[in-house]
């Protein structure tokens, strides 16, 4: 027993040394299930609250958490879509506080929400989970309406892991490759920021997705 406790103890302080991040065990809720306190919605449409879950209307538009920018931090979002697929998104790494929807597109990233993105005539690069055009998936877990996900995003200084459902999608750092833009609504190419604004997409009318949980858990060393 002694021998495995040293052994647990040498491996610990190893992770320690070089650098492995954990996290600090404290999850705070930026939604607290009654209304948008907080929160500023910018583009068309709108967001509102029932029944204790965020709602979208139209769109494209974007709510956003007004309490700084979030990064070095695991960001969990449960969401779910009205029908048997919806289009969505979870934004993250947005430069400035947004005051229009396009500008996070171009500048921040979207962890999309569409399991079905070849009915749209785009690729798995358009897919649940993953950063939208950008990054093609590990797995394909996105569970369709109206069942629930669980999609945490981890932003790590310069890299960025997204988890559906216990599954990873996403592993990306910054500056690795990727494709060359097919649609002129896909985002800019270009690194994004450490640290930045996060929000949730309403994309149309025909797209309804409910969030009954956004919550954050910052990363120690």
């Amino acid at each position: 027993m002694m021998m495995r406790g040293l052994l647990v103890a040498i491996m610990a302080l190893s992770s320690f040394a070089s650098g492995a991040r954990a996290d600090s065990g404290e999850w705070k809720q930026l939604f607290d299930g009654q209304d948008l306190t907080g929160w500023k919605h910018v583009g068309p449409g709108q967001m509102t609250v029932e029944n204790g879950l965020i709602q979208t209307h139209g769109g494209m538009g974007l709510l956003y958490w007004t309490g700084g920018k979030l990064g070095d931090c695991v960001i969990r979002v449960v969401f779910k879509m009205r029908d048997h697929n919806s289009n969505s998104g979870v934004f993250i790494r947005i430069p400035v506080e947004p005051r229009e929807e396009w500008m996070p597109v171009h500048y921040g990233y979207e962890v999309q929400i569409d399991n079905e993105p070849e009915k749209s005539n785009e690729d798995d690069y358009h897919v649940t989970g993953t950063l939208y055009s950008l990054t093609k998936p590990l797995a394909r877990p996105g569970k369709p309406g109206p069942e629930w996900n669980t999609m945490e995003i981890t932003l790590d200084g310069p890299k960025t892991t997204v988890v559906v459902n216990g599954v990873k999608v996403t592993e990306y750092t910054e500056g690795e490759p990727v494709p060359e833009r097919k649609f002129d609504f896909e985002p800019q190419r270009g690194t994004r920021p450490n640290q930045g604004y996060i929000g949730l997409q309403n994309h149309s009318d025909n797209d309804i997705v409910f969030f009954k949980e956004v919550a954050v858990k910052m990363l120690t060393k």
